[in-house]
């Protein structure tokens, strides 16, 4: 793989290895009392290097789980960077449903996507200009996919490697420089526009890109998903597929796996606010998908033209949207809000907006709230005009 001394090593050793399972749970307030006391017994790089390993463990449960996680190897860049595990396997079962068997995973990182391709019985061959990146990549699908087929990982520049041989690529751009992301796709390393020619090449693949990316930027010949998690929108990817390709833009709402394509429907209309408020999944937002999202509930309609708040008199269940249950419709006024709160014994307010300028935690440093009830206000636009609704959870129909 790379001629480099493998600077895990001290960690796989036994000695290495029953020091991260005693630092496992530790509390990073007491790290160096703890540190102190392992130092009388060990190397003290080695002590080093488990308490770092142990709180980026710590950090990576929330993306793969406590079970996987304190089994993966990091590096900082690697636990920000790195693919969720449920979204990595949902893109591991989209390639082998294409009849994938081989990937080249360019720009691997950590191995995220690599332990769902090897777990969902796909070779994989990773690509990652950094050494240690390279290593850990290796240890995690030795760890976590023990019984898939044979990974390799090399350490390479990923505009230069030779991708004869793959069914696929895939292919994960870095990007961020430095302290901040970045957002121009041709700032990305490697480029979009060169991901985007050697998935041509290949003939089939995938890129993930950031969520933002403006769809005059999708190619003709590529569509493209963007992937929610709990309600917040992970990522988007660049799918090229000529024998398969399905709808230009689909939204895919991660555990339930819901899913919602183009149809070409044009947008509802326009009506005043119904007894219901309906926010979209901000997957189904970014793929420009809320007419689909709502193509079945009654009565829906936009609160306005440019706003992806959806209103109806009915309630209806959908895995597309939340759904709230409108109190009150009033134009946007600081003191009737802070009237109306301090009459309901309001302490806790969730805001919520768009397509209005105010601040969340400004609004509610000026409302001063007291109380022991619990609201959530909308801030927006109804057919133009500053608006405030009060609204809580609708309770699921019966």
């Amino acid at each position: 793989m790379t001629e480099d001394p493998p600077r895990l090593a001290p960690l796989l050793t036994p000695e290495g290895q029953a020091l991260l399972a005693e630092v496992r749970d530790h509390d990073p307030a007491q790290e160096l009392a703890l540190a102190t006391r392992l130092r009388r017994d060990h190397d003290a790089a080695l002590v080093s290097a488990a308490l770092g390993q142990a709180r980026l463990r710590q950090r990576a449960v929330a993306k793969f789980g406590a079970e996987d996680a304190h089994r993966m190897y990091f590096t900082p860049n690697g636990v920000e960077q790195a693919t969720r595990t449920a979204v990595a396997a949902h893109r591991a079962a989209r390639f082998r449903a294409l009849g994938v068997a081989r990937v080249t995973d360019l720009c691997c990182g950590i191995g995220g996507d690599a332990v769902e391709l090897a777990r969902a019985g796909i070779a994989v061959t990773g690509v990652d200009l950094d050494p240690l990146t390279c290593e850990i990549a290796e240890a995690n699908v030795r760890a976590l996919a023990p019984e898939g087929p044979r990974a390799a990982f090399v350490r390479a520049d990923a505009t230069a490697y030779d991708t004869t041989g793959a069914d696929a690529l895939f292919v994960d751009p870095a990007r961020r420089r430095g302290a901040g992301r970045v957002f121009d796709p041709e700032a990305y390393a490697p480029p979009l526009s060169w991901a985007l020619d050697a998935v041509r090449r290949t003939g089939l693949g995938a890129i993930k890109i950031a969520p933002g990316v403006p769809h005059e930027l999708v190619p003709d010949d590529f569509t493209a998903e963007w992937i929610s998690y709990e309600g917040d929108v992970k990522e988007a990817v660049l799918w090229h597929t000529p024998d398969d390709p399905g709808p230009p833009r689909r939204a895919t709402l991660l555990p339930a796996g819901a899913a919602v394509a183009d149809r070409g429907l044009p947008d509802p209309p326009v009506r005043a606010p119904g007894r219901y408020l309906y926010e979209p999944d901000g997957a189904v937002i970014r793929a420009h998908l809320v007419a689909e999202a709502v193509a079945g509930l009654p009565d829906a309609g936009l609160l306005d033209a440019t706003i992806a708040y959806v209103t109806s008199d009915i309630r209806q269940e959908t895995p597309f949207a939340t759904c709230y249950e409108i109190t009150d419709v009033l134009p946007f006024h600081l003191k009737r809000l802070k009237a109306l709160l301090r009459e309901r014994e309001v302490g806790v307010l969730t805001v919520k907006k768009r397509g209005s300028a105010v601040e969340p935690e400004e609004l509610r440093r000026k409302l001063k709230l007291k109380g022991r009830n619990e609201a959530t206000v909308v801030l927006t636009r109804t057919a133009g005009a500053p608006t405030m609704l009060l609204a809580h959870r609708a309770p699921r129909p019966h």
